[in-house]
Formats: C-alpha cells, structure tokens, sequence
C-alpha cells in the first residue's frame, strides 16, 4: 500500500484571516473538493462533549466544516450515537438538550443535530465488518447507516481506555448503537446498584432477554440470560445500572473494526482538530489542565494515517508541567514510558488500534505529512 497523505497546518492566522477559513483551505487542499456532495446527506461525526466539560470542539470550527458541505452541494446535519454510561448523553432528549447547552444548533453550525441511535439508543442497523477478526457484524447508529458521506469531526485528546481519541475512535466507538458499544465492552455486562435502584421495573419492560428478576425487591441481572445489548443501562433513569469497561487489546480493535464496518462503501473524510489536549475524553463531566500544547489542524482519506500522524506530533511535542502528565513524569521513581499517551494514562493500547487498523485494511500507518501554512 503506497503512502497516504495526511494534510497539515498550525493554528498560526493572518491578522484578516479566521481558523475556520485556514480549516475550510486545509480541506479543499486534502481533497474534499472531489467527493460528490450534489445532493447528498452527509454525516458529520462528532462528539458535543459532557455537560461541564469545556474541552470539546468549539460550534465554530463545525461551521466551516458544514459551510464548506453546503458549498459543496451537500447537506451536513451532525451526528453522534447515545451513550452506554449514565451521563447527559444516555438517551436522545438529554443528548439534544446537552447539545444544546454546550452550544451545537441550527444557529451555531448551521445544521441540525440527529441523534443516531434514536430516542434510547436501540435504532440501529447491523452491519458486516469486512475482514473482521473480533466481530463479524457492526450495530450502528441507524442515521450513519442512512448518510451517503461521512465525515469525522475529532478533537484529538487523551484517553484512559484507547489511549487517545481520534479518528477511530470518534467513529467506531462514538457510532455503535448502545448495543455495539456492549459488544465493543465485551469484557463485562450490565450490573445493578441495589442503593440506586428504584424499583420502577422499567430496565425489565426494555429488557430484550428477559434476564431481569425482581426476587429481592431490587433488580437483578441474570448474567447467564443477559446478552449485554445494554439496554437497560438507557431505560433506568435513576443511574442505577452500568457496565464493567475494561481497557483491553481487543476494545482498541474492535473499535478498528466498528470504523471499517461504518465507512464501508461509503465516502469518507477525516478531520482532527489537536488543541486542549485534555488528558482524557470529553466524555467526562469535567476536563483536567492540557498536557500537551496546541499543534494544530489535520486532514486526510485515511483514518489510520490520520491518527498515526496526530500521535506522531504528540510525542514529539514538550510536555506542558502543570498537567496530569507533567505531574507524573515528575514522580520520583515514576516508570518513564516515552510515550505521552503511556506516561498520561499507563496501561492503555493505543498501538494496538492503528495496527489493527491496517491489519484488516482501513488504512495504512505509512504516510506522507504535507505542510499547509
């Protein structure tokens, strides 16, 4: 596979001259100019960040992206699927008020929000993944299935599970219905806070497996019934039900596979945005100092070199002290990595995304950085 090119500027502007418009160039240079967009409904995948959490995309830059859509003859609307967590984002009517809030509208951007997933996360479309090693069938958010073009909106950042998140990580995990973020989470399966359950009865009613009894008063998940469809995680609106993550080899691949499943077939352009490197997702109800300076705007075809090329320039980026990093990489004893990603949250496998990646054909991490100023 030859090289992919991966399309790059800083944040560095001309007194007359806007982020947004140094975007809008970074995408025509890249080539976005020759998908055709007559006509077509067109994804913009983001995320709209936690309530209380201020380290997301500002609406400005999804501007230029959806303008430039429009300009181009398509009709952006954005997108992300619900949550598997309790949070503001579990289900579609807190999902489009903390859009809302956190400044994503009509207005703002645009477009429209459509919540992909639909009102409780189980509107969804299964799809093949080709070359899939971990899963043979995706669960997606039914809107992504329907857009004709996607396009990925990341803020690249750390995580405490991948890593970091980017491209990938945006799309596979950020597009599976509630049900294929389950499957992504295998390692565990729903469980029950007897001191927070109500006793309402509503995870049995959505409860597609009948795996949920009621012998004490309380739910109980009956973990042998249980098909971690997750489900019952929406249903509960008391926060009472919540699933074991675990950051494992195989949650970075098939988050590589849920990408390859979404993007099949399809156009697909991939933007990341490195700035407030928070040192974990904007899924959290808060974001910690940066641990890393502001680098700038990426672009390319090829998600995997995208990511390969956004963690590139955080590791050779200066470690900013006052950070979550800086603080242990200033540990007496602290086991150096020489890794940012490693030393902000040890224990992940960020490599392991990217070689899937590759390994079953969504991309290469063989790329050529072209410079934009």
């Amino acid at each position: 596979m030859e090289k992919a090119k991966v399309f790059y500027t800083d944040f560095r502007t001309k007194l007359d001259v806007s982020q947004g418009v140094k975007l809008q160039k970074l995408c025509r240079k890249a080539g976005i100019g020759s998908i055709d967009f007559e006509g077509k409904f067109v994804a913009i995948k983001m995320h709209f960040g936690e309530l209380g959490n201020f380290s997301y995309l500002r609406p400005n830059y999804v501007k230029a992206v959806a303008d430039l859509v429009k300009e181009l003859g398509g009709k952006p609307f954005l997108t992300d699927c619900n949550t598997l967590y309790p949070g503001s984002r579990k289900n579609a009517v807190d999902h489009l008020y903390n859009a809302e809030v956190n400044g994503f509208n009509s207005v703002t951007t645009g477009c429209y929000v459509i919540i992909a997933d639909g009102l409780k996360g189980t509107d969804e479309a299964v799809v093949p993944v080709p070359n899939g090693e971990y899963c043979k069938e995706a669960m997606i958010g039914h809107a992504l299935y329907d857009a004709d073009i996607i396009i990925s909106l990341s803020h690249f950042k750390g995580h405490e599970m991948a890593g970091f998140g980017g491209a990938i990580k945006n799309i596979g995990m950020g597009g599976g219905s509630r049900a294929g973020k389950m499957q992504q989470h295998s390692e565990g399966k729903p469980m029950v806070d007897p001191d927070l359950c109500r006793s309402c009865r509503q995870c049995a009613k959505e409860c597609g497996s009948d795996a949920i009894f009621y012998d004490t008063g309380k739910a109980v998940i009956h973990q042998e019934l249980c098909k971690g469809c997750g489900r019952c995680i929406g249903a509960c609106a008391f926060d009472a039900i919540s699933s074991d993550f675990n950051s494992t080899e195989s949650l970075c691949c098939k988050m590589a596979e849920y990408t390859a499943a979404i993007v099949y077939g399809k156009p697909a352009f991939h933007i990341s945005l490195i700035m407030d490197v928070s040192p974990n997702c904007d899924c959290h109800g808060e974001n910690d100092a940066p641990i890393l300076p502001n680098i700038g705007m990426l672009a390319s075809f090829d998600p995997v070199a995208l990511d390969q090329a956004c963690a590139d320039l955080c590791l050779q980026a200066e470690p900013i002290r006052n950070s979550q990093l800086g603080d242990h990489l200033s540990q007496a004893g602290w086991h150096h990595h020489h890794d940012h990603f490693l030393d902000n949250n040890p224990n992940v496998h960020w490599k392991e995304t990217l070689a899937h990646g590759e390994k079953i054909g969504l991309g290469t991490r063989d790329y050529e950085l072209i410079r934009m100023t």
